[in-house]
Protein backbone atom coordinates (compact mmCIF):
# COMPACT_ATOMS: atom_id res chain seq x y z
CA UNK A 1 0.00 0.00 0.00
CA UNK A 2 1.29 3.93 -0.58
CA UNK A 3 2.45 5.70 2.26
CA UNK A 4 3.12 9.11 3.40
CA UNK A 5 6.58 9.67 4.61
CA UNK A 6 7.32 12.78 5.17
CA UNK A 7 6.36 16.40 4.50
CA UNK A 8 8.20 19.75 3.48
CA UNK A 9 7.44 23.02 3.27
CA UNK A 10 8.90 26.07 1.42
CA UNK A 11 8.67 29.37 0.11
CA UNK A 12 8.87 29.32 -3.90
CA UNK A 13 10.44 33.11 -4.68
CA UNK A 14 10.85 33.14 -8.35
CA UNK A 15 13.89 35.17 -7.81
CA UNK A 16 15.43 32.11 -6.26
CA UNK A 17 14.85 30.16 -9.30
CA UNK A 18 17.03 32.70 -11.32
CA UNK A 19 19.43 32.40 -8.89
CA UNK A 20 20.07 28.69 -9.39
CA UNK A 21 19.79 29.40 -13.00
CA UNK A 22 22.18 31.96 -13.45
CA UNK A 23 24.74 30.57 -10.59
CA UNK A 24 24.21 33.21 -7.82
CA UNK A 25 24.14 30.93 -5.28
CA UNK A 26 27.18 31.28 -3.70
CA UNK A 27 27.10 35.11 -3.57
CA UNK A 28 27.08 37.04 -0.59
CA UNK A 29 23.26 37.92 -1.03
CA UNK A 30 21.87 34.77 -2.01
CA UNK A 31 24.64 32.19 0.10
CA UNK A 32 22.49 32.52 3.32
CA UNK A 33 19.38 31.37 1.49
CA UNK A 34 20.84 28.46 -0.20
CA UNK A 35 22.56 27.40 2.81
CA UNK A 36 19.31 26.72 4.59
CA UNK A 37 18.50 24.00 2.20
CA UNK A 38 21.64 22.22 2.60
CA UNK A 39 19.81 19.84 5.24
CA UNK A 40 17.39 19.08 2.97
CA UNK A 41 19.20 18.48 -0.11
CA UNK A 42 21.45 15.68 2.21
CA UNK A 43 18.45 14.22 4.31
CA UNK A 44 16.61 13.43 0.70
CA UNK A 45 19.48 11.91 -0.65
CA UNK A 46 19.54 9.04 2.68
CA UNK A 47 18.52 5.69 2.00
CA UNK A 48 14.53 5.61 2.36
CA UNK A 49 13.99 9.25 2.02
CA UNK A 50 14.29 9.95 -1.60
CA UNK A 51 10.13 9.35 -2.47
CA UNK A 52 8.48 7.75 -5.31
CA UNK A 53 6.28 10.62 -5.86
CA UNK A 54 5.62 14.14 -4.61
CA UNK A 55 2.28 15.84 -3.87
CA UNK A 56 3.50 19.39 -4.53
CA UNK A 57 0.62 21.90 -3.47
CA UNK A 58 1.65 24.92 -5.02
CA UNK A 59 -0.53 28.15 -6.97
CA UNK A 60 -0.15 29.26 -10.34
CA UNK A 61 1.12 32.30 -11.21
CA UNK A 62 -1.12 33.33 -14.24
CA UNK A 63 0.92 31.33 -16.33
CA UNK A 64 -1.55 28.06 -17.41
CA UNK A 65 -4.93 29.53 -15.46
CA UNK A 66 -6.07 32.65 -16.60
CA UNK A 67 -8.70 35.08 -15.00
CA UNK A 68 -10.98 33.48 -16.75
CA UNK A 69 -10.80 30.27 -15.58
CA UNK A 70 -10.45 30.25 -11.39
CA UNK A 71 -10.12 26.88 -9.83
CA UNK A 72 -10.24 26.51 -6.10
CA UNK A 73 -8.33 23.16 -6.48
CA UNK A 74 -6.78 21.60 -9.52
CA UNK A 75 -4.70 18.49 -10.31
CA UNK A 76 -2.22 17.69 -13.01
CA UNK A 77 -3.41 14.42 -14.60
CA UNK A 78 -0.53 14.19 -17.74
CA UNK A 79 2.38 12.31 -17.95
CA UNK A 80 4.35 15.19 -17.79
CA UNK A 81 4.54 19.22 -17.42
CA UNK A 82 6.35 21.09 -18.97
CA UNK A 83 8.11 24.36 -17.19
CA UNK A 84 5.72 27.56 -17.70
CA UNK A 85 7.19 30.65 -20.18
CA UNK A 86 6.66 33.49 -17.04
CA UNK A 87 7.71 36.09 -19.63
CA UNK A 88 11.70 35.78 -19.96
CA UNK A 89 11.33 32.27 -21.35
CA UNK A 90 10.87 28.70 -19.98
CA UNK A 91 13.43 27.71 -16.76
CA UNK A 92 16.33 25.31 -17.91
CA UNK A 93 15.31 22.49 -15.72
CA UNK A 94 14.00 19.21 -16.19
CA UNK A 95 10.30 18.31 -17.38
CA UNK A 96 7.81 17.34 -14.88
CA UNK A 97 7.07 13.53 -14.76
CA UNK A 98 3.71 13.39 -13.56
CA UNK A 99 1.88 10.22 -11.85
CA UNK A 100 -1.55 10.17 -13.43
CA UNK A 101 -2.41 7.06 -11.93
CA UNK A 102 -2.13 8.03 -8.54
CA UNK A 103 -3.78 11.08 -9.88
CA UNK A 104 -6.96 9.84 -10.74
CA UNK A 105 -7.40 7.70 -7.82
CA UNK A 106 -6.79 10.84 -5.65
CA UNK A 107 -9.09 12.43 -7.52
CA UNK A 108 -11.82 9.89 -7.41
CA UNK A 109 -11.23 10.05 -3.68
CA UNK A 110 -11.00 13.70 -3.28
CA UNK A 111 -14.76 14.00 -4.76
CA UNK A 112 -16.38 11.24 -3.01
CA UNK A 113 -14.94 13.06 0.30
CA UNK A 114 -17.05 16.07 -1.27
CA UNK A 115 -13.47 17.79 -2.35
CA UNK A 116 -14.53 19.47 -6.52
CA UNK A 117 -11.23 19.03 -8.09
CA UNK A 118 -10.39 20.31 -10.91
CA UNK A 119 -8.94 18.41 -13.74
CA UNK A 120 -5.99 19.43 -15.44
CA UNK A 121 -5.01 16.98 -18.43
CA UNK A 122 -2.71 20.03 -20.13
CA UNK A 123 -0.56 22.31 -18.03
CA UNK A 124 2.70 24.08 -17.74
CA UNK A 125 3.68 24.40 -13.79
CA UNK A 126 5.82 27.59 -13.28
CA UNK A 127 8.27 28.77 -10.38
CA UNK A 128 5.75 27.66 -7.67
CA UNK A 129 6.47 23.85 -8.57
CA UNK A 130 9.74 24.20 -10.38
CA UNK A 131 11.63 26.24 -7.07
CA UNK A 132 10.69 23.91 -4.64
CA UNK A 133 11.94 21.20 -6.86
CA UNK A 134 15.63 23.16 -7.05
CA UNK A 135 15.93 24.09 -3.19
CA UNK A 136 15.86 20.07 -2.48
CA UNK A 137 17.26 18.04 -5.63
CA UNK A 138 19.40 20.88 -7.09
CA UNK A 139 20.57 21.50 -10.80
CA UNK A 140 19.66 17.90 -12.28
CA UNK A 141 19.36 16.28 -15.45
CA UNK A 142 16.10 14.57 -14.40
CA UNK A 143 13.89 15.07 -11.43
CA UNK A 144 14.31 11.86 -9.59
CA UNK A 145 10.93 11.52 -8.73
CA UNK A 146 7.50 11.46 -9.96
CA UNK A 147 5.18 14.65 -9.29
CA UNK A 148 1.09 15.77 -8.60
CA UNK A 149 0.70 19.26 -9.47
CA UNK A 150 -1.86 20.57 -6.95
CA UNK A 151 -3.08 24.19 -7.86
CA UNK A 152 -4.66 25.99 -5.16
CA UNK A 153 -6.23 29.64 -5.88
CA UNK A 154 -4.78 32.09 -3.66
CA UNK A 155 -4.69 34.64 -6.32
CA UNK A 156 -8.10 35.57 -6.27
CA UNK A 157 -10.69 35.91 -4.00
CA UNK A 158 -12.63 33.96 -2.79
CA UNK A 159 -9.79 31.56 -2.04
CA UNK A 160 -10.44 28.42 0.19
CA UNK A 161 -9.78 29.01 3.74
CA UNK A 162 -7.10 27.33 5.85
CA UNK A 163 -9.08 24.54 7.96
CA UNK A 164 -10.24 23.76 4.12
CA UNK A 165 -6.81 22.76 3.38
CA UNK A 166 -5.84 21.51 6.54
CA UNK A 167 -8.86 18.91 6.23
CA UNK A 168 -8.02 18.45 1.92
CA UNK A 169 -4.59 17.46 3.25
CA UNK A 170 -6.20 14.71 5.67
CA UNK A 171 -8.52 14.11 2.60
CA UNK A 172 -5.40 13.50 0.35
CA UNK A 173 -4.14 11.35 2.93
CA UNK A 174 -6.95 9.10 3.49
CA UNK A 175 -6.62 8.59 -0.69
CA UNK A 176 -3.10 7.84 -0.82
CA UNK A 177 -3.09 4.91 2.17
CA UNK A 178 -5.81 2.79 0.30
CA UNK A 179 -3.75 3.50 -3.41
CA UNK A 180 -2.59 -0.29 -3.94
CA UNK A 181 1.03 0.27 -5.23
CA UNK A 182 3.80 -0.07 -2.89
CA UNK A 183 5.03 3.47 -3.17
CA UNK A 184 6.33 6.45 -0.91
CA UNK A 185 4.89 9.70 -0.81
CA UNK A 186 5.47 13.00 0.56
CA UNK A 187 3.57 16.08 0.67
CA UNK A 188 4.72 19.73 -0.08
CA UNK A 189 3.17 23.13 1.03
CA UNK A 190 4.76 26.18 -0.80
CA UNK A 191 4.61 30.15 -1.23
CA UNK A 192 4.61 32.16 1.83
CA UNK A 193 5.88 33.51 4.00
CA UNK A 194 4.61 36.92 4.69
CA UNK A 195 4.84 39.02 1.49
CA UNK A 196 3.13 42.09 -0.47
CA UNK A 197 3.86 42.89 -3.77
CA UNK A 198 1.86 45.59 -4.44
CA UNK A 199 0.30 48.65 -3.12
CA UNK A 200 1.05 51.23 -0.48
CA UNK A 201 2.32 47.78 2.11
CA UNK A 202 4.65 46.76 -0.53
CA UNK A 203 7.81 45.05 0.64
CA UNK A 204 5.72 44.12 3.82
CA UNK A 205 8.00 41.48 6.15
CA UNK A 206 6.45 40.13 9.14
CA UNK A 207 9.04 38.38 10.70
CA UNK A 208 6.72 37.74 13.97
CA UNK A 209 3.91 36.45 12.34
CA UNK A 210 5.87 34.33 10.30
CA UNK A 211 7.87 32.64 13.25
CA UNK A 212 4.10 31.98 15.14
CA UNK A 213 3.28 30.36 12.71
CA UNK A 214 6.39 27.90 12.30
CA UNK A 215 6.19 27.44 15.67
CA UNK A 216 2.51 25.92 15.83
CA UNK A 217 2.82 24.23 12.26
CA UNK A 218 4.14 21.02 14.11
CA UNK A 219 1.87 20.65 17.27
CA UNK A 220 -0.48 23.29 17.03
CA UNK A 221 -2.15 23.08 13.45
CA UNK A 222 -5.68 23.48 14.31
CA UNK A 223 -4.59 26.35 15.83
CA UNK A 224 -3.37 27.78 12.18
CA UNK A 225 -6.79 26.78 11.15
CA UNK A 226 -8.77 29.46 13.26
CA UNK A 227 -6.55 32.20 10.91
CA UNK A 228 -8.59 33.98 8.50
CA UNK A 229 -8.67 35.16 5.27
CA UNK A 230 -8.29 38.39 6.59
CA UNK A 231 -6.21 38.00 9.32
CA UNK A 232 -3.99 36.92 6.53
CA UNK A 233 -4.16 40.04 4.39
CA UNK A 234 -3.07 42.18 7.23
CA UNK A 235 -0.84 40.29 9.06
CA UNK A 236 1.38 38.92 6.40
CA UNK A 237 0.36 41.18 3.20
CA UNK A 238 -2.05 40.40 0.08
CA UNK A 239 0.46 37.60 -0.94
CA UNK A 240 1.17 35.74 3.00
CA UNK A 241 -2.12 33.91 2.30
CA UNK A 242 0.14 31.07 0.40
CA UNK A 243 1.03 29.62 3.36
CA UNK A 244 -2.62 27.93 3.71
CA UNK A 245 -1.38 25.71 1.18
CA UNK A 246 1.60 24.39 4.18
CA UNK A 247 -1.66 23.55 5.70
CA UNK A 248 -2.48 20.94 3.41
CA UNK A 249 1.07 19.31 3.44
CA UNK A 250 0.91 19.30 7.55
CA UNK A 251 -2.86 18.21 7.20
CA UNK A 252 -1.26 14.76 5.29
CA UNK A 253 0.72 13.81 7.65
CA UNK A 254 -1.53 13.43 10.66
CA UNK A 255 -1.86 14.42 14.46
CA UNK A 256 1.97 13.50 15.34
CA UNK A 257 5.37 15.01 13.62
CA UNK A 258 8.46 15.45 14.24
CA UNK A 259 10.06 18.77 12.96
CA UNK A 260 13.87 17.37 11.09
CA UNK A 261 14.60 21.07 10.00
CA UNK A 262 13.28 24.55 10.18
CA UNK A 263 14.93 28.07 8.25
CA UNK A 264 13.85 31.18 8.25
CA UNK A 265 15.51 34.02 6.37
CA UNK A 266 14.73 37.64 5.59
CA UNK A 267 14.96 38.81 3.19
CA UNK A 268 15.75 36.91 0.09
CA UNK A 269 14.29 39.18 -2.74
CA UNK A 270 11.18 41.18 -1.92
CA UNK A 271 9.68 38.24 0.82
CA UNK A 272 10.60 36.11 3.87
CA UNK A 273 12.26 32.77 2.94
CA UNK A 274 10.57 29.92 5.21
CA UNK A 275 10.96 25.69 5.11
CA UNK A 276 11.05 23.04 7.10
CA UNK A 277 10.78 19.25 7.17
CA UNK A 278 8.47 16.97 9.00
CA UNK A 279 8.22 13.52 9.03
CA UNK A 280 5.19 11.68 10.72
CA UNK A 281 5.97 10.34 14.51
CA UNK A 282 5.38 6.89 13.89
CA UNK A 283 8.16 6.50 11.47
CA UNK A 284 10.69 8.23 13.31
CA UNK A 285 13.40 6.25 13.76
CA UNK A 286 13.56 4.93 17.32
Amino acid sequence: MARITAGIATSHVPAIGAAVDLGKTATPDWRPVFEGYEFVKDWIRQPGNMPDVVILCYNDHASSMMLDIVPTFAIGFAEEFEPADEGWGKRAVPTVRGYPELAAHIAEQLVIDEFDMTIMNDIDVDHGCTVPLSLVFGQVEEWPCKVIPLAVNVTQFPTPSGNRCYNLGKAIADAVECFPEDITVQVWGTGGMSHQLNGPRAGLINAEFDNAFLDRLADRPEELCKITRLEYLRESGTEGIELIMWLIMRGALGEGVEELHRFYRVPASNTAVGHAVYVPRETVPA
